[in-house]
């Protein structure tokens, strides 16, 4: 099959399908991120709690999300992400992104998820695999 030119390549749109898919991912990351963030993480009687060593599903969450928001590892997958998503367009990388880019910008970690938001917008005009 021969190669085709870079200009003639159709851009990366995602499908009806795909897009049944990624809205709710979407919804539901952003939805997860303000959950954890204004009902788990921040409440001053949820870490008293937590730091007197009541051992429940929200305080190991609470924890996992402070640690992995001080490692800026959030912002960092976004941004990896967007960056797979810019180079070599896919519905997976794309999906990746989006989520992580919405905890990234609910979880304090603004400049690397604005980046890899800006990037998923600018990756519809990349030329990439038709996904209909």
């Amino acid at each position: 099959m021969p190669e085709v030119p870079y200009a003639d390549r159709p851009q990366f749109r995602p499908g009806p399908k795909s897009l049944n898919w990624l809205i709710p991912l979407g919804m539901g990351s952003v939805g997860w991120a303000l959950y954890m963030r204004y009902m788990v993480v921040e409440p001053a009687l949820v870490g008293l709690a937590c730091e007197a060593g009541l051992e429940s599903m929200g305080c190991y969450g609470r924890a996992a999300v402070l640690t992995l928001s001080l490692w800026n590892v959030f912002g960092a997958l976004a941004l990896g992400g967007a960056l797979i998503q810019l180079v070599a367009p896919s519905l997976a990388a794309f999906a990746m992104a989006l989520v992580f880019s919405a905890f990234a910008l609910v979880f304090h970690n603004e400049i690397a998820g604005a980046l890899a938001a800006m990037g998923l917008i600018l990756s519809f005009a990349r030329p990439g695999p038709a996904t209909a």
